[in-house]
């Protein structure tokens, strides 16, 4: 905390020394004195002195005693506050309250070795070495703190070696991905050949999402919704909000030849729907094949995603209730709830309640 004090400090004082400062070539000498630029070279020395002189500086300490009566109201007044329980400290008529103040003070008012200023603690009560067995430490830590005072500990992690993994490769298929298709279905073979590198227990997964198929993110025209890309020559499959295409396996192969065969579809507006995507692979456990181990999902997009509000475009009021939907592997109830959650940090929430990363 010291540290930062004097950076941000410094940051400051080279701020003003950067906007202040003389131009260049211009001496602090006899012949601009009483000028504009003297008056510039002498801030511009302030400055530079500032800067050394606070390199050992430290925040004043500062006791704000509201009622300190006692020595445990004294202690607990704030971080900085020591009682003096020398006999006869305080001269007739004065409080016990001024037998509470910094120790730098007490000292300076001549109590001296009578000065009761406990020190917060941190113990590490456990902290094994980090093996394959043990992936967190400290498991176990003891802190001792004064009132309104920080303690800071350093927590280490590391995943175990072969630690099972199951990843949801969630792809956008809407136009807007015609260019990167290939690349997107490369992107996952090359997920599946990662996880294999660090662990023997992985699994993957793989759903598709394009948008909500009413107007105006959809074309509704019969002729749009069986071919809704804009090259009427290329091969187009009809828009839908989520399609959950692979349970998760550890059966790569499968995986490769599903990612290859998906087609591209098509939407009217820009933001896609992810959200609505998203919030039915994580609470969809059961139909998606989640594990209790580590759970990813890639979100695989070239654009932003509709949020609750844009469903009034549609008439979309209800909000959605974060229940699966998923019938045949289809999210058919898309059309009925308000898109993704009210705020994104309720998808953020829920995605860690479920431990889905």
């Amino acid at each position: 905390m010291h540290i930062h004090y004097l950076n941000e400090r410094y940051h400051v004082i080279a701020q003003l020394e950067e906007l202040q400062a003389p131009a260049a070539g211009t001496r602090c000498n006899a012949s601009t004195e009483g000028t504009p630029e003297m008056l510039w070279c002498i801030v511009f020395l302030l400055i530079q002195a500032e800067i050394f002189t606070s390199q050992f500086a430290s925040p004043t300490k500062v006791c704000i005693k509201i009622k300190a009566n006692t020595c445990k109201e004294c202690i607990q007044s704030g971080p900085h506050c020591s009682w003096c329980k020398k006999v006869n400290f305080t001269k007739p008529g004065e409080p016990d309250s001024v037998r509470c103040d910094t120790s730098k003070k007490l000292l300076s008012l001549g109590c001296e070795g009578d000065i009761i200023e406990p020190r917060s603690e941190i113990l590490f009560t456990m902290e094994p070495p980090l093996d394959d067995n043990v992936q967190l430490t400290p498991k176990e830590i003891d802190l001792q703190l004064r009132p309104d005072e920080t303690g800071e500990f350093i927590v280490k992690f590391r995943r175990a070696e072969g630690y099972p993994v199951d990843l949801y490769y969630l792809m956008d298929l809407s136009y807007s991905m015609f260019d990167d298709l290939q690349n997107v279905k490369r992107l996952g073979t090359q997920l599946l050949a990662a996880l294999n590198s660090i662990t023997k227990s992985a699994q993957i997964g793989f759903g598709s999402f394009v948008d909500k198929t009413v107007l105006p993110f959809v074309s509704t025209h019969p002729e749009q919704l069986k071919h809704p890309c804009t090259n009427k020559s290329a091969p187009c499959q009809p828009p839908f909000s989520f399609k959950h295409i692979l349970n998760l396996t550890g059966d790569g192969d499968k995986f490769r030849d599903q990612v290859g065969m998906q087609l591209i579809s098509g939407n009217l507006d820009s933001p896609e729907g992810g959200l609505d995507a998203m919030m039915q692979v994580a609470v969809c456990g059961d139909k998606i094949g989640w594990r209790n181990v580590t759970r990813l999902l890639v979100y695989a997009t070239d654009d932003g995603f509709h949020i609750a509000g844009d469903g009034k475009l549609a008439a979309i009021l209800t909000p959605n209730n974060g229940l699966c939907h998923l019938e045949d592997n289809m999210y058919k109830k898309s059309n009925e709830f308000v898109s993704g959650f009210t705020i994104i940090s309720d998808l953020y929430h829920l995605h860690y309640e479920l431990s889905v990363l």
